[in-house]
């Protein structure tokens, strides 16, 4: 059974009992619940979990305002963050991630599909990384050469490209927004457009060719490299 600590903030209670159960079935039973937003952040500050499952329409203190504080707060901002949503509007989706969210998950979704997005938060980079190496299905990045292998053939990258490569492979399936792209790559306040970063991403899988598949544009969101064959 796994030990690691899943905090559920959630108020509908039979979403929130389905949830447990998914849990629960899949060997996570370490589940602690909140049912606003308000007992979420101070249960986060005392229990420290692995994992929070946010909800964003919640009562009292909005899922975003939890968000928001949470990655504020020294204590409680590495704390991985999945948003649970309802809504449509991407806006919401685009605000959670730049506010520091890991992942996102519009409902209904399903059983299956909740514990894969669980399970890849909760593996620790340590399973596939090396030292100052990143390595993903084929592909190998060196921090401390600056280079980049695909089958052992070096891949010739532009420093922004070869940022972008080492942000994707060392978080597979996570979401990244064009503006949380732009700042990693170049740091704040830096006169890159949006649209620049889509015609690098688009020269970046041109390089990569056929594994360039890999990295996938989430409409309206951003882009993350599929984190299927990457455990």
């Amino acid at each position: 059974m796994a030990n690691e600590k899943i905090l559920l903030i959630e108020d509908e209670e039979p979403i929130r009992d389905l949830i447990k159960l998914t849990l629960e079935s899949a060997g996570y039973p370490n589940i602690h619940e909140a049912v606003n937003g308000e007992d979420g952040i101070k249960i986060a500050r005392q229990r420290q979990p692995d994992l929070i499952l946010l909800d964003l329409m919640l009562p009292g203190i909005d899922g975003l305002s939890v968000c928001r504080q949470l990655k504020n707060s020294e204590d409680t901002r590495n704390i991985p963050i999945i948003m649970l949503t309802a809504k449509s509007e991407e806006s919401d989706v685009v605000v959670g991630l730049e506010l520091g969210a890991d992942d996102y998950m519009t409902k209904p979704f399903s059983r299956k599909i909740l514990i894969a997005r669980v399970r890849t938060q909760l593996r620790k980079l340590a399973d596939h990384e090396t030292g100052d190496e990143i390595r993903r299905a084929g592909i190998v990045i060196n921090n401390s050469t600056h280079s980049a292998k695909l089958n052992g053939i070096e891949l010739s990258l532009t420093l922004s490209e070869f940022e972008m490569l080492k942000l994707f492979a060392a978080h597979p399936g996570r979401v990244y927004t064009r503006n949380q792209i732009i700042r990693h790559i170049k740091g704040d306040d830096y006169p890159v457009t949006e649209r620049a970063i889509d015609v690098q991403i688009v020269n970046l899988r041109r390089k990569l060719g056929e594994w360039g598949a890999n990295i996938e544009t989430v409409r309206g969101v951003g882009y993350r490299l599929k984190q299927e064959d990457f455990r």
